[in-house]
């Protein structure tokens, strides 16, 4: 997952002895913000993916080479389109893997951003006061993350896994609540 921090936090991680941040935060005491921005995991970097690619060649190129040497020649062409096969699958995956999702909430308005690989974006919009953040469980022990509000309900982060849905359900709840409070404490 990634990173889910109040845009105030950062600041303070950035320049913590910053006299000018320590009275813009003194002046914005009661507003409350969070952002967080949702990736898929990545497990295989570009560097492990060509030595993967390097390996499943030459693996394919030696069976090949003895199949050939062997009279059955025919095998060295269903070796190279294992490795183009392989290859393929790999370039796929990595461009699903594109896809992110950006929540910014304010005591005003929670929104939700969804960026696809092919870059189209759709954006969600939510009053605080009356969207909801849901894990469905599933018997199987598989999880929903879901906004809803007024009767809607908006899957998200389907790329997470189950226990780092649950935890950024925990986080945005907590997040939402603290908004909640902020603004009733500016009426």
């Amino acid at each position: 997952m990634s990173d889910f921090t109040r845009p105030d936090e950062r600041d303070n991680q950035l320049s913590p002895n910053s006299s000018e941040k320590n009275n813009e935060e003194n002046s914005k005491a009661t507003s409350h913000e969070f952002s967080a921005m949702l990736t898929p995991n990545r497990s295989l970097s570009p560097k492990g993916f060509i030595i993967f690619m390097v390996c499943i060649s030459a693996v394919c190129f030696i069976t090949g080479l003895v199949f050939t040497l062997a009279g059955a020649w025919p095998v060295m062409g269903f070796m190279g389109l294992d490795v183009l096969l392989i290859y393929l699958a790999f370039r796929k995956n990595y461009n699903d893997l594109k896809i992110f999702e950006t929540i910014s909430l304010t005591p005003n308005v929670l929104i939700l951003e969804r960026v696809y690989p092919s870059g189209r974006s759709q954006s969600f919009e939510y009053n605080p006061f009356w969207v909801k953040v849901g894990i469905k469980e599933h018997s199987s022990g598989a999880t929903k993350m879901q906004l809803v509000s007024h009767g809607k309900v908006l899957n998200f982060g389907n790329f997470l896994s189950d226990d780092e849905r649950r935890e950024f359900a925990s986080v945005l709840n907590r997040e939402i609540n603290l908004a909640k409070k902020s603004l009733n404490a500016n009426i």
